[in-house]
């Protein structure tokens, strides 16, 4: 994919319109607004329109723009899109094959998961598109690129010493942490190492923030908060806005903290907006 995050939202979506009814063909100026939802939600902090994934998925072979005018895209304005009724829809080859092999359309979306965005954020991508997929239908995965290293959650955790390195919790059943998760500060599906320095122990709660770019971490190890985001409750402000400024939580010493690379890809890739000025103690 040329745009990172950018066209497979938008293939996602047909894929989920396509799983509906094989027939649907999306009119540009009926799922703008669906589309703009997905790419502000989903999308890289950079702003773009639903016209560029629109336009540019047909240079990968998977979709077709038309027109009233005929075969062929106007190009990547909002206005002309609009105007010129255009209409996208998967490319013809790929419906036949989603048609005969109806368990393809379940492996096409994992993957597509998989390689562009991080486990947290899949089920909740997959009901905003409107995707159902089955255990059956994403059993026979291609395989990836690169193999995960399954001892990263153990060396992350025991680096920060099982405690949410945001907000300090560290809740257990009997010895089993519960609510505990090592994160990728660098997404996997971009590149990140399964590595120490490239990992965060959080809650889940602000793991999915911390996805969603509502967390980060800057230059000096410590927590930043979106601007954007917009949270009037207690539950909000202690668990969420009180966090900026705050220095992390770990690692323990001897262990490497997050490295500058992979904070400053999670800063420009992933981070939404200015940071809030840090909170009073």
């Amino acid at each position: 994919m040329t745009g990172a995050r950018i066209e497979p939202l938008l293939l996602l979506h047909a894929l989920g319109r396509f799983q509906q009814d094989a027939d649907s063909e999306l009119r540009y100026s009926a799922v703008e607004k669906d589309l703009q939802s997905l790419l502000t939600e989903y999308g890289p902090p950079n702003r773009t329109t639903p016209a560029y994934p629109f336009h540019h998925l047909v240079s990968d072979g998977v979709w077709e723009v038309r027109t009233d005018h005929g075969h062929g895209s106007p190009g990547t304005g909002v206005r002309v899109l609009r105007e010129t009724g255009a209409t996208g829809r998967l490319a013809p080859e790929l419906q036949t094959a989603l048609r005969r092999e109806p368990e393809l359309l379940g492996r096409m979306a994992r993957l597509l998961l998989d390689l562009h965005f991080p486990p947290s954020l899949h089920s909740e991508l997959c009901e905003a598109v409107g995707l159902e997929l089955e255990p059956s239908e994403t059993a026979h995965l291609v395989p990836a690129r690169r193999q995960r290293d399954r001892r990263m959650r153990e060396l992350v955790l025991t680096a920060y010493e099982y405690r949410c390195a945001f907000c300090g919790y560290n809740g257990r059943i009997g010895t089993v942490p519960v609510g505990l998760e090592a994160v990728h500060v660098r997404w996997w599906a971009f590149g990140g190492p399964d590595k120490v320095d490239n990992g965060l122990c959080l809650c889940s709660l602000h793991h999915k923030l911390f996805d969603k770019g509502v967390l980060g971490v800057d230059d000096g190890h410590r927590i930043l908060v979106s601007q954007h985001f917009v949270g009037h409750s207690p539950a909000a402000r202690e668990h969420v806005v009180a966090l900026a400024g705050r220095p992390l939580i770990g690692p323990q010493p001897g262990t490497p903290p997050v490295a500058a690379d992979h904070r400053a890809w999670h800063t420009s890739q992933v981070f939404h907006g200015t940071p809030r000025p840090a909170t009073a103690a």
